[in-house]
């Protein structure tokens, strides 16, 4: 595979250095890339990303955190599904093959769970990437843990939504990845205070998200955008559902409204909600480490811990709080013990933020 940047090659080597390699799944529906990470005989984690990104661009802030990779590599292997003709480097998806459904992509992540041998699986979606897992949860409950949903979206697309997908095709269709197009899927993904930045100027993270945008394939990108246009609502399916929920969503997200519906339509005893402060909906790329404390705890309950430094005499809640966790709130219940299934003492959070 070639990269046309350099900065992109020097990321992929920091993967291969977590032990990571692209495999090319033959679905039903089509072949996909995965990027598998760490041991396969731990627990698996598979992610899915939003519409335009890939697992570089959706997840490389949290999983390059060292905490991160501490708690995630050292619980799980990890599996990277991209929609397909998303990854780096890929051609333009043939025009004769069919469009696919929200439904399809649901069903190819199962066949990459059948693919690899995996049975159960904990899984961390966002946006669009986290209705496709939500719906996976649906469709094959008993192969699902826990769900991971960072402004996650369960209900059809408004009238509003919709409309304005429309004219995201209609661009992606005229004139591709065009920089109105970028504009539009960076507002989708990041908020306002991260775009501008201090003197106007845009932040590394968006720049570097600016740049792979501009490597994907827009008819790849017409395809998914397509299926997640005509998504169907998931309120009573996820009703239904049994594993345990955690969602991230950012203050600033477009999504903030559908992602406070998700967390409403499950118990409190099964599905925790934060809410980050000053951020968009790619919490994941935005504000990684305000997603590190809740995670712990969230995998707490499953038996899973932080790998402590040698010689490191604190615990594992408070040696991964050094980052800001002032960047999240959460009302106190959701986070309980009795919520997160851990013999905790219920989270404190303060209602209120102070900028420093």
């Amino acid at each position: 595979m070639e990269f046309p940047n350099e900065s992109v090659s020097i990321d992929i080597d920091k993967m291969v250095a977590f032990g990571g390699k692209e495999v090319r799944v033959k679905t039903s529906k089509g072949s996909i890339a995965v990027f598998v990470s760490g041991d396969r005989e731990k627990p698996a984690l598979i992610t899915y990303p939003d519409v335009a990104l890939n697992y570089m661009s959706c997840f490389r802030g949290l999983f390059f955190c060292q905490d991160a990779a501490s708690l995630f590599l050292k619980n799980f292997c990890i599996y990277h599904i991209d929609a397909p003709g998303h990854e780096l480097g890929a051609d333009v998806m043939s025009s004769d093959m069919p469009l696919l459904s929200v439904d399809d992509l649901a069903d190819q992540v199962a066949e990459v769970l059948d693919f690899f041998g995996l049975d159960k699986v904990f899984c961390l979606g966002v946006t669009a990437g986290a209705y496709i897992l939500a719906l996976f949860s649906i469709k094959y409950k008993e192969r699902v843990d826990a769900l991971i949903l960072v402004s996650p979206i369960c209900r059809a697309p408004s009238w509003t939504e919709w409309i304005y997908n429309k004219i995201l095709l209609n661009l992606l269709y005229f004139y591709g990845m065009c920089g109105l197009l970028k504009e539009c899927l960076l507002q989708r993904y990041f908020s306002k205070e991260l775009r501008l930045g201090m003197h106007a100027e845009e932040s590394d993270i968006v720049l570097y998200c600016r740049r792979l945008l501009g490597q994907m394939q827009s008819p790849n990108v017409m395809r998914f955008l397509h299926a997640i246009n005509e998504r169907y609502d998931l309120t009573e399916g996820l009703q239904n559902l049994h594993c345990k929920i955690l969602i991230f969503v950012g203050e600033s997200s477009p999504f903030h409204a559908d992602s406070i519906h998700v967390s409403n339509v499950r118990s409190k005893k099964v599905c925790a909600l934060v809410e980050v402060q000053s951020c968009g909906s790619l919490v994941t790329e935005e504000l990684p480490y305000a997603m590190l404390v809740p995670i712990e705890f969230f995998l707490m309950g499953f038996g899973f811990s932080r790998e402590t430094p040698v010689g490191s005499s604190t615990s594992n809640s408070s040696s991964i709080t050094r980052n800001p966790s002032r960047h999240w709130c959460v009302a106190p219940e959701l986070l309980s013990s009795e919520s997160l299934g851990i013999k905790l003492k219920p989270i404190k959070t303060r209602p209120t933020i102070i900028k420093t």
